[in-house]
């Protein structure tokens, strides 16, 4: 029987195996890719800094530091059920079942889906997918593309893709339907951009957003703006265009793109054509938690985490004796959120309160000078599911 299993090997994943480690815990990591990393392999962007943030880099300085710990990593194995006993917890994997006294679940988070009419297209693919197929396996995607959704992951994302030299024609959104709905309004798109406006490459669009922290402002920009977009790195942004209708036949040909009122309706006879050869759908993300409700775990709907995420308290334990959770399973963030809060679960396991209490404060640190937060009242959000664990104790 293990000391501990974690599931993941992302950011939150290794942290908290290099934490258990370093108090010499019997630790066995279990990841479903064929290399550790998560979602941390596909990211490489700019800092607001000027630093550049390559995922693949630190994806390797947590594993120099676990591997120095001499951890036990296995990649190549999936997880599908999960049983509580008296020990502990038994972990049904591909590869058998796996005893141990304490589990972490890091599994991260996938994408929300945004349907269109031609999105089963060859050429049709998630940005997350171009972003692990151009970052991480070299693959071209194509050459010329759109980006369907326009949000913070989108943006960042559509910057990588970018920077790698692929040509996007611009960001637009989905049209709307009673999926898209949200993804496809106007004003609730303004409401994000707003979010990242300070990373814009233009002091003109920096100045602009602070004007555009007030509601009415920003009703009446999403109200006039722009027929030809915003420009973004030299790309233009839309949000008073949609894509009604992916065009092709055996793969993407191209988009039929179509000018939308200030409530996401489509104005007839506004239809335009635009070529491309591949199409990138962003819809967000959410907590990938299936095996946390699998073994009982309570949840709670946060809406500004994201989405259902399992009772939790500060240092990542939840109501079920032995099982914690870390990173993004707990709510959207960014990766080195995920890496603080991997480590405070790794010292909450090993029993380290003292060092819990000084990576809790990490955490927030962390949080505090992040330049993007996918949702705009995490800490709200946060404080909401903490209180949830209280009712528990």
């Amino acid at each position: 029987m293990f000391d501990v299993v974690i599931i993941g090997a992302g950011p939150a994943g290794l942290s908290a195996a290099i934490a258990c480690r370093e108090s010499n815990l019997d630790v066995l990591v279990i990841d479903e890719f064929t290399q550790p990393g998560g979602r941390l392999l596909g990211q490489l962007h700019q800092e607001p800094t000027g630093e550049w943030w390559n995922g693949i880099k630190e994806t390797q300085i947590l594993l120099d530091k676990a591997n120095a710990l001499n951890t036990n990593i296995k990649c190549g194995i999936s997880c599908h059920h999960i049983e509580k006993i008296d020990e502990g917890y038994i972990v049904h994997t591909n590869d058998g079942l796996l005893k141990t006294k304490k589990l972490l679940i890091a599994s991260g988070a996938a994408e929300t889906a945004v349907p269109i009419p031609g999105w089963t297209l060859p050429g049709v693919m998630s940005i997350g997918a171009a972003q692990v197929m151009t970052n991480v396996h070299r693959v071209e995607v194509g050459k010329k593309g759109i980006v369907v959704g326009v949000n913070v992951l989108s943006a960042a994302i559509a910057r990588e893709l970018q920077i790698a030299g692929i040509d996007l024609h611009s960001m637009a959104l989905p049209v709307s339907n009673p999926v898209t709905k949200d993804h496809a309004h106007p004003g609730k798109v303004m409401d994000g951009l707003v979010r990242i406006a300070h990373l814009a490459p233009s002091a003109f669009l920096r100045f602009g957003s602070k004007f555009a922290q007030n509601a009415k402002v920003r009703e009446l920009a999403v109200k006039f703006y722009p027929k030809g977009g915003v420009k973004m790195w030299g790309m233009p942004i839309h949000i008073r265009k949609a894509i009604s209708q992916i065009n092709g036949t055996d793969k993407v040909e191209s988009v039929t793109m179509v000018d939308v009122t200030p409530e996401g309706k489509i104005i007839p006879g506004t239809e335009e054509i635009i070529k491309v050869d591949f199409v990138c759908i962003a819809g967000g993300l959410y907590p990938l938690s299936e095996l946390a409700s699998v073994v009982g775990c309570p949840f709670r709907y946060i809406e500004e985490l994201g989405g259902h995420v399992p009772v939790h308290n500060e240092q990542m334990e939840t109501p079920l004796d032995g099982l914690y959770v870390a990173g993004n399973i707990t709510g959207i963030e960014s990766a080195k959120v995920a890496r603080a809060q991997g480590t405070v679960a790794g010292y909450a396991i090993a029993e380290q309160q003292d060092k819990v209490e000084k990576a809790k404060e990490e955490v927030k640190a962390i949080r505090e000078a992040a330049s993007i937060q996918f949702h705009p009242q995490i800490k709200a959000g946060r404080a909401k599911i903490h209180r949830a664990f209280q009712e528990y104790a």
